[in-house]
């Protein structure tokens, strides 16, 4: 997972950084770029926890394979595929599906991943994402948003408490290496569901 954030380098398209920014649903044809972007971010994001023969392994063809599977398949619940565009360029994705955590019910959607390209950063990608996640999230009725950052990643949980959501006491160890290596994943949820209208709202005076 990552975030909207770069490290001080203003990567701005030269007409504007917003001016052909969009995000919308995958396509099959976009397996390719979005397993670009997933290993670039993949590398970046577990290097603090991996070694590096290890993160090599995160090949830009595999994460498309799996994706272009998933896209071609029938959907797993309500599972549905983000990416984020710069003109036709896929620089950011993110993936929202039923949660599947034991203490979850019918109301709780999860944010699988969320990536944005380190090019690509600063320019409101992440926050596009999130916003489409949550409108995915509230049109498939889910209630309740979360997600499970890496423990290590300060700066994606930063961008995601600064979203709304917020850490609710749950971690758990995910098996990340082939040898069997852990990280730690701490969940931030937070409540998606449209507020009621107050009594009254709209009525002609």
């Amino acid at each position: 997972m990552s975030h909207s954030h770069d490290h001080g380098h203003d990567h701005s398209h030269p007409q504007g950084p917003l001016a052909d920014a969009s995000v919308r649903v995958a396509r099959v044809s976009d397996a390719p770029a979005v397993g670009f972007v997933q290993a670039v971010v993949f590398r970046e994001a577990y290097a603090a926890v991996l070694a590096p023969e290890v993160t090599a392994e995160f090949q830009p063809q595999s994460f498309a394979s799996a994706w272009r599977t998933t896209l071609e398949g029938e959907a797993a619940g309500d599972g549905v595929l983000l990416v984020a565009c710069a003109g036709d360029q896929v620089v950011g994705f993110a993936a929202v599906g039923a949660s599947n955590d034991p203490d979850a019910d019918d109301e709780t959607a999860e944010l699988l991943v969320l990536g944005v390209h380190p090019d690509a950063r600063r320019q409101g990608h992440g926050s596009r994402l999130l916003h489409a996640v949550v409108d995915t999230a509230r049109a498939r009725g889910r209630g309740t948003l979360t997600a499970w950052p890496l423990a290590s990643a300060e700066e994606v949980r930063a961008f995601l408490v600064a979203a709304g959501l917020e850490p609710d006491g749950a971690h758990r160890e995910r098996v990340v290496g082939p040898a069997g290596e852990t990280a730690t994943e701490v969940r931030l949820s937070a409540a998606v569901a449209e507020p009621e209208p107050e009594p009254g709202a709209g009525a002609s005076q």
